[in-house]
């Protein structure tokens, strides 16, 4: 899920909400620009080509965020791919209203790009009763206005094919999860997106259709994403602090003495230790930086050996955001969270992995039980 993001820019934030913009898109760009001064135009009108596809997805978005706020959906980040957009939501709460209503999400971005077509059809043949709309290539960077049009209508035609990650799939994948179960039904959804990318790919190597052969390119890739669980981050997003901190666990205090701390960390699985004052926060220290500490120089106090500076965070804070934060420093073996100057709970690599398991275990169980009638 964090992988998917990493592959991606934040281009600006809407209305509280984050907006990104996926590599592939930047790619598409790199494509766009050759294939236009491959087939005798320029390069400029290669990324006008890409700049129509960019407000197409927009439209798409723009749409689909009007709807996410008539269904009380507070949303999260909006990631643009050459596809459409994903949504991520603020809550767990948003996120499992947001399947309830999947059908009803899910044709809107279509409708929107198609609507916008037949409009800008409509204003073209009105100012240019000339132009042929239906002249082949369609999508071609020689005539940008005829490009904009068939854009937006086969982006709208191509989101109601039943493969992963496009909107049809998502749709098809929540009806089998329903029959099926959540596991099955996401590798059904997988698989089907990979047979539709490669009768894409093959279509478009028969026409041959560079954009066919691209789409279908991305399809599979996004399938085989999606498949692995990397394709959406929204969960993750949605995950605090509190949902995932150890609340049980021991603590040290800065005057105990290093043969004590070792005894103590004899009774317990923790590695690192939060080290205390009274209540108060003062340092941490690892199971291993004791035992190192008195081999080399003998019995001490935990204060001499302990860490002083820590990355800390709150019960509320984003989980997703914190990692990201105590990653672009130095790291940590731990981190501590404080309500105040209480420390109510630490995270670890190691419960981090096996907390976030069992979230999604229960949160597949409740998808499950939601679903039988």
């Amino acid at each position: 899920m964090i992988a998917m993001r990493g592959w991606s820019f934040p281009i600006g934030r809407l209305f509280g909400v984050d907006l990104r913009i996926h590599t592939f898109f930047l790619l598409l760009l790199g494509l766009a620009i050759s294939y236009s001064s491959v087939s005798g135009s320029t390069g400029g009108r290669g990324f006008v080509l890409w700049l129509l596809l960019l407000l197409a997805v927009i439209v798409r978005e723009v749409a689909r965020a009007i709807a996410a706020a008539w269904f009380n959906l507070e949303l999260r980040s909006i990631l643009l791919l050459p596809t459409g957009g994903l949504q991520s939501y603020a809550t767990p709460e948003a996120t499992d209203h947001a399947t309830e209503v999947q059908k009803r999400m899910a044709i809107v971005g279509p409708i929107a790009n198609i609507g916008f077509g037949v409009l800008l059809a409509a204003v073209v043949l009105t100012v240019t009763p000339q132009i042929n709309l239906l002249e082949r290539p369609w999508i071609t960077p020689s005539h940008l206005l005829r490009a904009s049009i068939w854009i937006n209508l086969l982006l709208g035609a191509v989101n109601f094919l039943p493969a992963s990650p496009l909107d049809g799939g998502r749709v098809f994948r929540g009806e089998f999860a329903k029959a099926r179960g959540v596991i099955k039904g996401g590798r059904a959804a997988a698989g089907l997106g990979q047979a539709i990318a490669f009768g894409l790919l093959i279509g478009g190597l028969l026409l041959p259709n560079m954009w066919l052969v691209m789409l279908g390119a991305f399809v599979m890739i996004g399938s085989h994403m999606e498949d692995q669980g990397l394709l959406l981050q929204s969960d993750s997003d949605a995950v605090r602090m509190r949902d995932v901190m150890l609340t049980q666990f021991a603590m040290l205090s800065a005057s105990d003495t290093l043969e004590d701390a070792l005894q103590r960390s004899v009774h317990t699985l923790q590695d690192v230790f939060p080290v205390v004052r009274g209540s108060a926060l003062v340092g941490a220290v690892s199971r291993q930086g004791i035992v190192e500490a008195l081999q080399s120089d003998g019995n001490g106090y935990v204060q001499g050996v302990m860490t002083r500076s820590l990355q800390t965070a709150q019960p509320d804070d984003s989980l997703v955001k914190t990692l990201r934060r105590i990653m672009a420093g130095p790291g940590a073996q731990m981190v501590p969270v404080l309500d105040g100057d209480r420390i109510v709970g630490i995270i670890t690599p190691q419960n981090l992995a096996h907390s976030m398991g069992m979230l999604n275990q229960r949160r597949r169980i409740r998808q499950q039980e939601q679903q039988e009638p």
